[in-house]
């Protein structure tokens, strides 16, 4: 027998967000900032290079916090601040050769763990989640006033 609270929608979100966020603390534990701090060195690899305010931006993490985030990841040298060469006052956030072995290094073990909190779906209803969370995920950002990152994820047609 089902309760009213099995059927509540955040109440459903919330233990499978607490599951995540456990597994990913316990993984990213050794990366300075944690889940952040991955999602800053993730925003780093991309081939993409981006100022410190335009992580920010994407992450929705505020400017003073981000700037600390950064500079724990440069001083294990994860990242490096590179010279925009389109405006000189701004610095790109580039992840160096370290960064990049250890954000895949991370990525993996982090994909291991969302298998784990994922381990009630048969596999091909795990990929029809991941569709269906993100094309919630995407219309919830296009409402937020943070910047649009679906497009990029959006499969082109």
């Amino acid at each position: 027998m089902t309760t009213p609270l099995e059927g509540d929608l955040g109440w459903m979100l919330g233990v499978v967000f607490r599951a995540y966020v456990k597994a990913a603390e316990h993984v990213l534990s050794d990366l300075p900032g944690g889940p952040r701090g991955y999602q800053v060195l993730s925003a780093a690899v991309d081939d993409r290079p981006r100022n410190q305010v335009a992580i920010g931006q994407e992450l929705g993490v505020d400017r003073t916090i981000l700037t600390y985030l950064i500079d724990d990841l440069e001083k294990q040298d994860l990242v490096t601040r590179r010279p925009d060469p389109a405006d000189r006052r701004s610095r790109l956030i580039v992840a160096t050769d370290r960064g990049r072995s250890a954000w895949q290094a991370h990525r993996d073990a982090l994909r291991r763990a969302e298998t784990h909190v994922l381990r009630a779906l048969p596999e091909g209803d795990v990929t029809v989640f991941r569709d269906l969370l993100q094309r919630i995920a995407c219309d919830a950002q296009t409402r937020d006033p943070l910047k649009d990152l679906c497009e990029v994820v959006q499969p082109t047609s």
